[in-house]
């Protein structure tokens, strides 16, 4: 495997850009090797391949005719498309069993998602009472950098605003771009 300095050349800026900071909560996170993990919101495939990249097995999707990006060819390029599988649904009614994840991701997607409650409530649902879930949305100086290109990119969202009714706890890690918010069940802290 490619060494993470090598895969941000060869993915380029727009994985560069985050790359360092989605390590950082990975290996803050020290998940067990045979975690089971899924990605809401595969978009440019770039939560599945930082997971990936770190030797975990990771179900990613997001709805089945969103052609957001071309994230097979990055995972192949980053030599992890192995360790990716891809299934179509929809963050507000989640194809899975209750209780079977330990760590769900969301990597800037949050924002685009309709029903952010519902899709919260999904998603505790299918994580595991000791589980994690990750929630990574842009600030607003994120939205300013990627309404650059994207002129109608939606406003930045805090998952706090969408999270408040549940017992959970979450510590925030912050970045320039990005804040992560990594929640817990509130008797698992």
């Amino acid at each position: 495997m490619k060494n993470l300095e090598e895969i941000k050349e060869s993915l380029g800026e727009k994985f560069s850009r985050d790359a360092d900071f989605l390590n950082s909560i990975i290996n803050d996170l020290k998940l067990p090797k045979n975690s089971q993990i899924l990605d809401v919101g595969t978009g440019w495939g770039f939560m599945a391949i930082a997971l990936a990249l770190h030797d975990y097995k990771v179900i990613t999707g997001e709805p089945e005719n969103a052609k957001w990006a071309d994230w097979r060819s990055r995972a192949k390029i980053a030599n992890v498309d192995d360790k990716i599988t891809f299934k179509p649904f929809h963050a507000e009614n989640l194809p899975f069993e209750d209780d079977i994840f330990d760590a769900i991701f969301l990597y800037t997607s949050l924002h685009h998602v309709k029903d952010k409650n519902h899709a919260i409530s999904e998603m505790i649902r299918v994580m595991k009472r000791d589980g994690y879930l990750i929630i990574i949305e842009l600030t607003e100086k994120g939205v300013k950098k990627i309404r650059q290109r994207h002129i109608n990119h939606p406003d930045a969202v805090n998952p706090k605003d969408f999270t408040k009714n549940f017992n959970l706890e979450v510590t925030v890690k912050e970045s320039r771009y990005l804040n992560a918010y990594i929640y817990r069940n509130k008797h698992f802290n």
